[in-house]
């Protein structure tokens, strides 16, 4: 049964980082505007999102034996609050730097943080885009 949950948590995080990225996609800035108060609270909730879903797909697969996080060179983990901790702290290191090398991936955890840092680096040309892009076409 824990394991099925933990497959339902790893299915949601990637539809919630499909969502927002789509979400971010389809954003169009207010006409006449070229900055909005509505694009940044978008750009920072879809980084919330991708956060939080990489976060539980890191935890998820801990929690299902994968060992895909080490903390100098043990697994992380122990407590589920300690657990939650490091999964979320190197979610969002890995998503907006390259991170400290404090918390390192290893095995399936290193092309996921690969893909996530990635996602980290295209976010922000992706909100100028669109709102370049959608500004071009009301003019």
């Amino acid at each position: 049964m824990g394991q099925v949950i933990v497959v339902v948590v790893i299915i949601m995080a990637i539809i919630g980082v499909l969502m927002s990225m789509l979400l971010l996609l389809k954003n169009e800035p207010i006409r006449g505007k070229k900055v909005s108060l509505r694009n940044f609270v978008v750009l920072i909730l879809v980084y919330l999102t991708m956060i939080l879903a990489f976060g539980c797909l890191y935890m998820a697969l801990e929690m299902l034996g994968w060992s895909v996080l080490t903390e100098d060179k043990r697994k992380v983990g122990g407590s589920v609050l300690h657990l939650i901790e490091d999964t979320l702290y190197f979610s969002a290191v890995t998503l907006l730097s390259v991170g400290y090398g404090d918390i390192t991936p290893l095995g399936i955890g290193r092309p996921i943080a690969m893909m996530q840092a990635l996602i980290g680096y295209v976010l922000p040309a992706a909100f100028v885009v669109t709102t370049v892009i959608y500004d071009r076409r009301t003019q």
